[in-house]
């Protein structure tokens, strides 16, 4: 990891174990803290792999497993990671910086039916390195496998990221305003965006 992430650089001290909290916090009061997962799972075919790209303390990845999907949760922070494995026993839990990501080498050499980026990790990543995470997650993916990324539209620019992903190899495939597909609009503070993986992508993603 040559750049930090700004989620080490835009955050003050204390932030990730906030993080975590808040999430067990809700847990505990019984939010709905499964949406993406429901829209994952109902693209990809039963006992899918699925990439959980920035997985942050694991909910997601955790009710993915639980539809019985085999889940491999990656986040640049120890911390959540930490979190993630003991809450949710069940995926694989990894450290590593998604700009980096080479999931082969540590033993996951099958690769993915989808992967989610729910959670604004793409505004959270190193500058100037999104299209290399888009990169590297679209060399895990099956050929026509799909990425479903998540954020604030305010948090990272929504044509700068179409052409992060049009770099990246990817085509955009829908959009919507919310993760329980309301209609995409050009003023929407949220955007949920599919990106699909062309049959033919060559090796621009390698």
């Amino acid at each position: 990891m040559t750049t930090p992430p700004r989620w080490f650089t835009e955050t003050e001290d204390g932030h990730s174990q906030w993080y975590v909290e808040r999430f067990r916090t809700l847990a505990a009061e019984g939010a709905d803290l499964a949406g993406e997962a429901r829209l994952v799972d109902a693209m990809v075919p039963p006992r899918s792999r699925v990439l959980d790209a920035g997985c942050g303390p694991g909910r997601t990845a955790a009710a993915l497993y639980e539809r019985g999907h085999h889940v491999v949760g990656v986040d640049v922070d120890p911390e959540l990671i930490e979190a993630a494995r003991k809450d949710h026993p069940g995926p694989r839990w990894i450290v590593a910086d998604l700009a980096e990501l080479d999931l082969p080498s540590l033993g996951e050499t099958e690769p993915f039916d989808a992967a989610v980026v729910a959670g604004n990790v793409m505004a959270f990543v190193a500058p100037e390195t999104e299209t290399r995470v888009l990169r590297r997650i679209a060399a895990h993916l099956h050929p026509d496998g799909f990425a479903v990324v998540g954020f604030h539209t305010d948090r990272y620019d929504m044509a700068e990221f179409d052409r992060h992903l049009t770099e990246a190899g990817f085509d955009l495939e829908h959009r919507f305003a919310t993760w329980d597909l309301r209609p995409w609009r050009d003023d929407a503070d949220f955007a949920v965006s599919v990106l699909r993986l062309p049959d033919d992508r060559g090796s621009s993603n390698e």
